[in-house]
């Protein structure tokens, strides 16, 4: 007697179960083209600096807008908390185990302050860059019509799980589309892992879809909530539903794989999966003048009762510049991450981001330990 079958699972896959397939034609890497547009706007790195309180403050969006990406400012965390931000972060990466989770309940539960929304957002254009900001749905009516009259750039709606279509008990949620008529801010909305999901998230009318649920480093939704898929799944799939809409609309819709993120290999996979940018927040946790002073916490804005996120400590590791450019200082790949990606591409035959995503990729759970046994045993 056969038993009746309840569900149909498949297979997906993370980072470490596939390989990329050399080209059969290769080119050289600095003949690559990496820019990514957003909107109006040309970044020549396509790798975006997580809205997270440990990665990006003023003088990192700076910093970084001066090599060439793209920072997103959190509006939700300390920044727009406090007047002295720089001396809460210093609470957070100078408490305990057993006590930071509570200090940073405490610490996020004071009030957004709207003349530092404004106050922050104006540092950063006096820097002479980009300004991206981040907010939690429930925040973006009010917050993004600030953001956008203080000169921001480009504003990202960025929660554990975002859908097109969201049940409350409000008379009237977020809607997006009449988001994107309020502003005319390029929007950006994340984060989901599906395809039905993303395609509906960008028939919506926004200009960027973020990639990914629970696989950041210090994010703890897969194992609180049980919800998520591995990366290279969930960006083929959205990469589908990216396709489908440029056909439907004629309109381009960037994806962005968001968390996950150890080394350049990673990179490189997400790239050939059909990422069309990648957000990284523990790699620039490391880097020297980080916020986080060595320290990274994935959740911005923790529930009362049940935080999904966790303080890990990332020490330092090298500039800003090392790990976009290098030289290496290390080993494991988590640096000269453009350089990595170009190569990547030079050795695919891809001279364009587009080409890239077009390059063979082939299951191989062995790909990070075949011949390796010398360097797993001294690691």
């Amino acid at each position: 007697m056969t038993t009746p079958q309840f569900k149909q699972l498949r297979r997906s896959y993370g980072f470490d179960e596939v390989a990329i397939v050399p080209g059969e034609v290769t080119i050289n890497p600095d003949q690559t083209n990496i820019d990514l547009p957003i909107g109006d706007f040309t970044f020549s790195i396509p790798i975006l600096a997580s809205a997270m309180d440990a990665v990006t403050n003023v003088d990192f969006a700076i910093r970084y807008g001066k090599l060439g990406g793209l920072a997103v400012l959190n509006l939700d965390g300390v920044q727009t908390r406090y007047d002295d931000p720089e001396e809460v972060l210093g609470q957070i990466a100078g408490a305990s185990n057993s006590k930071v989770t509570a200090l940073m309940q405490k610490v996020y539960s004071a009030p957004i302050k709207e003349n530092l929304i404004a106050e922050r957002i104006q540092a950063i254009k006096k820097g002479g860059v980009v300004c991206a900001v981040s907010a939690v749905p429930a925040n973006t009516k009010r917050l993004a019509p600030i953001a956008e009259a203080a000169g921001a750039d480009i504003f990202a709606v960025q929660s554990s799980i975002t859908s097109a279509r969201h049940l409350s008990k409000s008379v009237r949620g977020l809607i997006f589309e009449e988001l994107c008529q309020a502003v005319s801010m390029p929007i950006m909305v994340g984060n989901c892992c599906s395809y039905g999901a993303c395609l509906e998230l960008m028939r919506t009318g926004i200009h960027g879809v973020l990639v990914g649920v629970g696989p950041g480093a210090a994010c703890t939704t897969r194992q609180v909530l049980g919800v998520g898929i591995p990366q290279i799944t969930a960006t083929i799939d959205c990469a589908a539903a990216r396709d489908l809409y440029l056909k439907e609309s004629g309109r381009y819709v960037p994806i962005i794989t968001d968390g996950g993120f150890r080394n350049g290999g990673d990179l490189c996979k997400a790239f050939a999966a059909g990422a069309d940018a990648v957000m990284l927040g523990s790699i620039f946790a490391q880097t020297e003048g980080a916020p986080g002073k060595g320290y990274h916490w994935g959740m911005s804005h923790p529930h009362p009762t049940l935080p999904r996120g966790t303080r890990i400590k990332v020490g330092t590791t090298g500039t800003l510049e090392q790990v976009l450019f290098g030289p290496t200082s290390v080993t494991d790949g988590s640096q000269n991450l453009v350089g990595a990606l170009r190569t990547a591409m030079g050795v695919c035959g891809a001279a364009s981001i587009a080409e890239m995503h077009n390059a063979e990729m082939v299951i191989a759970p062995a790909i990070t330990t075949e011949g390796k046994s010398w360097q797993i045993s001294q690691s």
